[in-house]
């Protein structure tokens, strides 16, 4: 272990330390991407851009250094490019479409840890998957940052991308540009999953961010009883909370993934449908989710009527132009999709109620405050805190929003993007939403026992929004 004493150093905070030690056999805590670009790119073309802008920001050239009270972010004095972007030689058999065998791949590469020695993140490059046509894979470990931070940082390298600003001064890891968690709470964040979180009060935002800063004393002052009770309150409810129904989905994770994608929805046509019910984009593609899932459930001879599944789901707890920074911060909401109601209308009616009830609540920044305290704890006790989370719920669901417009990349087009995000615990499937360029992309991965096709579900969400695309235009047009 190098003397930290001797090099550039900055303590890991309590949120990130957290999901850096929940990766398991099972599930690795990485956050998967994939670009589709057009033409093709060579290898040095992505060493350029990846030198001349991500290593700006101080994490992708940091490494982790773990200690007895938790970890540093220590400059890798050894780093090297070519260890970090590679060359992927994909591997087609004979009669498969190349596109097929890139989802086979990223699927080894969700079940393969990044090498601890080294900063914890690479990009692949598959210089030719068709004619005219390369990917790129992208694998960065949660502890680095969460969905927003990144989608953020992968704008930022692209073409005309904005670089980080330069960083002020830090003080033992403790970020003195922002308290961005008061201004979170103060001003409630607006994202595509909850609109308003509507919390208030700057004693609870303070007591909260004094569980993130790692060089912060967790006593001082009724605040912080307050939220410590509040934490443990929420803990028990999670504890109490009934069980998900049992499906196919449910059990025990294994270290086999698989990844599917399709086509993108219009996203235009998505703003139509949710327009005609008075319900919410969201509550639109979550509908399709729900009944994506019912469906498949049906198909394998399951039958899924009255039951529902809870999938937590991440609620971005900053400022979005902070994102730059890295760092985890967002909350965990269950949220209850009712997979037993085959009526389309009657199935958005309830995703929709579901939505409302959540609006409001503490629940998102009582997980933030969870896993904060769940960093500080040795690992056999985090594992069992973070398990309050993996034993009520069969998904993770995010929802990320995305540029309107196609992006640029070395000169190239950015045709298609694709995230998968981690499971923790025994959770074995995950969906991702994303919005780009005009579309919304539905995402899958699972474990490879407990659903060895996702494709089988993927393909059901576009006939789901059909389904409600054609019962909207059934509606009377004065209506």
């Amino acid at each position: 272990m190098p003397d930290l004493a001797s090099v550039t150093s900055e303590r890991m905070s309590r949120v990130d330390t957290a999901w850096l030690r929940m990766d398991t056999d099972a599930n690795l805590m990485m956050i998967i991407g994939v670009w589709l670009v057009e033409p093709s790119m060579t290898l040095d073309d992505l060493r350029r851009r990846v030198e001349g802008s991500l290593l700006l920001y101080d994490r992708f050239r940091q490494k982790v250094v773990e200690d007895a009270m938790g970890a540093n972010w220590v400059e890798d004095g050894s780093f090297d490019i070519t260890d970090h972007v590679v060359a992927e030689e994909l591997d087609v058999p004979p009669g498969q479409a190349p596109l097929e065998a890139l989802k086979a791949r990223v699927g080894e590469l969700a079940a393969t840890p990044l090498d601890a020695g080294r900063p914890l993140w690479e990009l692949r490059l598959v210089e030719t998957m068709e004619a005219g046509r390369s990917a790129i894979i992208t694998r960065v470990h949660h502890c680095i940052g969460d969905g927003i931070a990144l989608i953020s940082v992968m704008l930022s390298i692209t073409d005309g991308g904005k670089p980080p600003p330069a960083r002020k001064p830090r003080s033992n890891g403790e970020d003195t540009e922002t308290d961005w968690f008061t201004e979170s709470l103060l001003k409630p964040v607006t994202d595509l999953t909850i609109k308003a979180i509507g919390l208030t009060g700057e004693g609870m935002a303070k007591s909260v961010e004094l569980m993130a800063n790692p060089v912060q004393p967790l006593a001082g002052g009724m605040d912080v009883a307050r939220v410590g009770y509040q934490v443990l309150s929420d803990a028990a409810a999670m504890a109490l909370m009934a069980d998900d129904s049992p499906t196919r989905l449910k059990g025990r994770a294994t270290p086999g993934k698989r990844v599917a994608w399709g086509e993108p929805l219009p996203l235009a046509e998505v703003k139509v449908v949710a327009q005609a019910f008075g319900a919410s984009i969201n509550d639109v593609l979550l509908t399709c989710v729900a009944g994506a899932i019912g469906d498949y459930l049906r198909a394998h001879g399951d039958d899924p009527e009255g039951k529902e599944i809870r999938a937590m789901v991440p609620v971005n707890l900053r400022p979005l132009d902070q994102a730059w920074k890295l760092g985890n911060r967002f909350g965990l909401v269950p949220l209850v999709l009712p997979v037993g109601i085959a009526n389309p209308i009657e199935r958005l009616g309830a995703v929709r109620a579901r939505m409302n009830e959540l609006k409001g609540g503490y629940q998102p920044v009582m997980a933030f405050a969870m896993l904060a305290v769940a960093g500080l704890l040795i690992k056999p006790m985090q594992s069992a805190l973070l398990n309050l989370f993996a034993k009520k719920a069969t998904a993770v669901m995010t929802n990320v929003p995305g540029p309107p417009e196609p992006l640029k990349f070395c000169g190239r087009t950015v045709k298609q993007v694709m995230f998968w995000v981690p499971q923790s615990g025994d959770i074995g499937v995950g969906v991702s939403i994303l919005s780009y360029a005009g579309g919304v992309q539905f995402g899958l991965i699972t474990d490879s026992l407990l659903c060895p096709d996702p494709d089988d579900i993927v393909r059901r969400f576009q006939p789901e929004f059909e389904q409600l695309l054609y019962l909207a235009l059934m509606l009377p047009w004065d209506a």
